[in-house]
């Protein structure tokens, strides 16, 4: 029998090297564990759900160091498969002010053979979740057609676009998100340059309806630190939910996979669309003040807290 989750994502966990000057020789670097599925899974588990990964690691030295970091953040990993081969590895400059300089090292990785096989059909309909992103589908055509599965598994599918031109063109992920439009209960792009890129509007609004000629649910558009555009959809009237001032700003790698794994927990566990994206501007607000993708990751006690004060 398969086990049931609040929450199951799919995706490529990286290992993440990271500094905090420009790319050279000699300079001091950090070793991590990050991609977005990690990022996400890590907020997801934050914020009360319990959370499965569905994804290839691989075996030896730096796949263990993946896995048990996976555990450490709260993760079950018993469905991620440990496959001979190249672990995807990724180089992170970032300073406060935004500037990043990323460098991939993932083609050919196990983490691109991600296929349908992969997937558990019981576990993924009986989850509260099914959290997928852009970066996923663009890995590889077995990559994507193991999120279009996933989402015509999943009872309620959440789609983050996430679109990255280093993997993908902008008409091949909007064809993506063209065909995951109609499973979807959830689609969380960012605009204006994402939405510009695969919808062809910087416009919040616009996006939402361009969306919803494709058949979407529920969008949430968001807007960065001006907040996110909330459009619950089924006749409902959209609203705004203004962005939380952060903290501190030290790093915003993953800042949007925190918000979206946030999200999707709180809707699992059956909050409403607003409160849910009001806890996930809230938590995304305070990972940027940790280094890394998983650097900071608030527990719900704390992010509630953050919530509530602004």
């Amino acid at each position: 029998m398969s086990a049931h989750y609040d929450v199951v994502l799919l995706g490529e966990p990286l290992v993440e090297v990271a500094t905090t000057e420009p790319f050279g020789h000699g300079v001091a670097a950090t070793l991590g564990v990050s991609g977005d599925v990690v990022n996400a899974a890590a907020a997801a588990a934050a914020a009360g759900a319990r959370v499965a990964i569905i994804a290839r690691v691989a075996t030896g030295e730096l796949g263990d160091a993946v896995v048990a970091r996976i555990r450490a953040l709260g993760v079950d990993d018993a469905l991620v498969r440990r496959v001979r081969g190249q672990q995807g590895v990724y180089l992170l400059h970032s300073d406060p002010s935004g500037q990043r300089q990323f460098s991939y090292a993932r083609a050919g990785s196990v983490g691109a053979g991600l296929s349908p096989g992969d997937l558990d059909a019981d576990t993924l309909a009986t989850a509260g979740a099914v959290l997928a992103s852009g970066i996923t589908a663009a890995l590889s055509t077995s990559a994507r057609d193991a999120v279009l599965a996933a989402a015509k598994l999943g009872r309620r599918f959440v789609y983050d676009p996430n679109f990255r031109p280093r993997l993908t063109t902008s008409a091949a992920a909007a064809a993506v998100l063209t065909d995951l439009a109609p499973l979807a209960a959830l689609l969380t792009p960012s605009a204006p340059a994402e939405t510009a890129a695969l919808l062809g509007t910087g416009d919040p609004a616009a996006a939402v309806t361009r969306l919803r000629e494709l058949g979407a649910g529920a969008v949430a558009v968001t807007c960065g630190e001006r907040g996110v555009h909330v459009s619950p959809g089924r006749g409902a009237p959209d609203q705004w939910v203004p962005a939380v001032p952060a903290p501190a700003v030290v790093d915003q790698t993953g800042a949007g996979d925190v918000f979206v794994g946030t999200v999707a927990a709180r809707l699992a566990l059956g909050d409403d669309l607003q409160d849910a994206v009001r806890l996930g501007t809230a938590a995304a607000s305070l990972a940027v003040g940790g280094q890394g993708g998983t650097g900071l990751i608030a527990d719900l006690q704390e992010v509630r807290a953050h919530a509530g004060a602004a």
